[in-house]
């Protein structure tokens, strides 16, 4: 591995060790406190998606248990009214799935760019040592990262509030 910038990735062409006066140690500061503030975004986006869950979770799982304890009370008139509520839930959730998506998909880029940073750094911990070393050996039903299991939540209240809606349209 060469200290020289990879054109066109994560590395400024016009900066290198030779920009920072002295013997490389100021670059390699440089290197440091940008790789511990991108560490940190990292897992701010990560506390983010686990507010995000819970808020979703405790919301649905409030529904639902609504939805169960009002169930013997039901509403007079048509059914059909009832279809308008399920559908925005169904909505929500869907927007739930997104949201946690899309977070996946941006923590999966900031990863990258941490194991890009850990090139320039004596060890590389996060990048070769745990996700690359770590997560592939994994079996998958047994050690499922955790995004793809809590995406199957939104999808789980999905079917629940189908199902819910079937019932009212049907009974």
């Amino acid at each position: 591995m060469t200290d020289e910038p990879k054109p066109g990735t994560l590395w400024t062409d016009a900066v290198g060790p030779s920009t920072y006066e002295g013997s490389g140690e100021k670059y390699q500061a440089a290197i440091l406190d940008q790789y511990k503030l991108y560490v940190e975004m990292a897992d701010r986006i990560s506390a983010r998606r686990a507010l995000a869950n819970t808020f979703f979770l405790t919301l649905n799982s409030a529904i639902f248990t609504s939805v169960g304890v009002f169930w013997s009370v039901r509403p007079t008139g048509p059914a059909g009214w009832l279809a308008l509520p399920f559908v925005a839930l169904m909505v929500q959730c869907a927007a739930w799935f997104w949201l946690l998506r899309s977070y996946r998909e941006l923590n999966k880029v900031k990863y990258r760019v941490i194991g890009d940073l850990e090139e320039r750094l004596p060890a590389s911990p996060f990048w070769r040592a745990e996700w690359k070393e770590g997560w592939p050996t994994r079996r998958i039903l047994r050690n499922a990262p955790l995004s793809a299991v809590e995406q199957i939540l939104p999808v789980f209240f999905i079917v629940l509030y189908a199902t819910g809606l079937l019932i009212v349209l049907t009974s």
